[in-house]
């Protein structure tokens, strides 16, 4: 099963790089929106903040349940089929989003929303690749995480700003133009790549099932956080596990199967997906648990609070092309390791600190979470693209995509346990968590040097 690739014109590289990439910015800006307009929503709406927050709930559930099988359609279609069609959902729902008068209604064109995003979440590397020569694809994926990071970063304030002067319908409204733009350029100039050539049917069922199997594990942790009844988050368990079984038995033999598994057994990539896995669960616990640590624990204003968040995104963002150049000379496995150490360092300086502490050196601990942060990003998703063959890069992208979301979501999980088990003290021993599986994801990094 092989790709025909017509190569981006002279000249149009740019263009369709635009286009990429304004896409992934607006993806990644549109969940940091959602997530600082929750309180304007929840009190325009007259809802409760736990009923609001399925507006973020069904975003996230409608990512994770569909981006596997659109990553698996990439390698049959085309990356670039893929990609369209999520920018059209992604569009259409932008605005259906903004003309929601019921929280209901949001949380649906919510949902619609998700499965556009993992329309471009699902192929945007494979694309990258297509676009970035092979000895500069270290700095394609730097500029592709730059892009993912300027856009969290730059969410609340951006929320902020508007919400100062425009009512909340306008963050999902103002969408739309770029989202147009972008689809257009893309159209133009993306380059087409050609549906793989393969007698094998696309198999609806197994897309379901996927599609059941990492919508019951997402549930499963939301139910763990939200501290929902045993029966609850055991029904769950039982639907993923036993989804999750019916799909590996249905997809076994298939040419692009949509959980890859064939992929999953080449050394290489497994190791630097599991350590994607392990940096992205600290991302998700340092997220979710210091704000509470610097306001509760250090007795921080939220303003000071906001700014410290800031300086691990932007950090992050700087740090994205300079490790993605670096990823082109020195082993990724070498670069993972470093970073993923630096990381956990921080995290751990962090988790030993007390209400005394200068604002100056949380800032520091912070600014040295995003150097190991991001000096592991990019050369991680170097790793796992050119570890993929060139037939399955659709596939391989939505497994980074797919080990970013899970490890989020599993480190949000980890921050509710931490308050059930220590109550008050629960966000500091969250950060500690966070210094153990960076560094359990530096040393997976590291065993990379010995897999072929």
């Amino acid at each position: 099963m092989t790709h025909a690739v017509k190569p981006v014109p002279d000249g149009m590289h740019g263009m369709a790089l635009l286009s990429l990439l304004t896409a992934v910015f607006l993806g990644s800006l549109d969940q940091s929106v959602a997530i600082t307009a929750l309180p304007a929503i929840g009190a325009a709406m007259q809802r409760t903040p736990a009923e609001s927050v399925w507006v973020v709930h069904a975003y996230q559930l409608a990512v994770v349940a569909v981006l596997l099988p659109l990553a698996a359609l990439g390698d049959r279609w085309g990356a670039r089929k893929v990609f369209l069609l999520g920018m059209v959902l992604f569009n259409l729902a932008a605005l259906g989003s903004a003309c929601a008068t019921r929280l209901e209604w949001l949380a649906f064109f919510r949902a619609i929303q998700g499965v556009g995003a993992a329309g471009v979440m699902s192929v945007n590397l494979a694309l990258i690749q297509r676009i970035f020569p092979p000895d500069k694809l270290g700095r394609g994926a730097g500029l592709n995480a730059l892009i993912v990071g300027l856009g969290y970063s730059l969410g609340p304030t951006v929320a902020s700003l508007l919400l100062a002067v425009l009512p909340w319908p306008w963050l999902f409204g103002l969408q739309a133009p770029l989202g147009l733009m972008a689809w257009w350029l893309a159209r133009r100039y993306l380059p087409r790549t050609e549906a793989a050539k393969t007698d094998e049917p696309y198999d609806r069922v197994l897309a379901l099932m996927s599609a059941i199997c990492f919508a019951s594990l997402v549930f499963t942790l939301s139910a763990i956080a939200q501290q929902e009844s045993v029966v609850v988050v055991v029904a769950a368990l039982v639907l993923m596990l036993g989804s999750g079984y019916c799909l590996l038995r249905r997809q076994r033999g298939h040419a692009a199967p949509v959980l890859p598994m064939d992929l999953m057994r080449r050394p290489l990539f497994s190791l630097s997906v599991f350590t994607s896995f392990s940096s992205f669960t600290t991302q998700g616990l340092a997220f979710v648990a210091l704000p509470f640590f610097f306001q509760q624990q250090l007795g921080r204003p939220p303003l000071e609070t906001g700014v410290l968040m800031s300086v691990w995104a932007l950090v992050v963002a700087l740090m994205a092309p300079v490790a993605g150049t670096l990823s082109d000379r020195y082993p990724p496995a070498i670069l993972g390791g470093v970073g993923l150490s630096i990381l956990s360092l921080g995290m751990a300086g962090l988790g030993m600190m007390n209400a005394d502490v200068s604002f100056g050196l949380m800032a520091l601990s912070m600014a040295l979470c995003g150097i190991g942060f991001g000096l592991f990003q990019s050369p991680n998703l170097r790793a796992i693209m050119t570890s993929a063959p060139a037939h399955r890069t659709s596939g391989a992208s939505g497994m980074v995509a797919m080990a970013r979301l899970i490890g989020q979501a599993s480190g949000a999980a980890l921050v509710a346990l931490c308050f059930n088990l220590f109550g008050s003290l629960g966000a500091g021993r969250a950060i500690m968590l966070g210094a153990v599986t960076a560094g359990l994801g530096a040393a997976l990094s590291l065993a990379r040097l010995r897999a072929r």
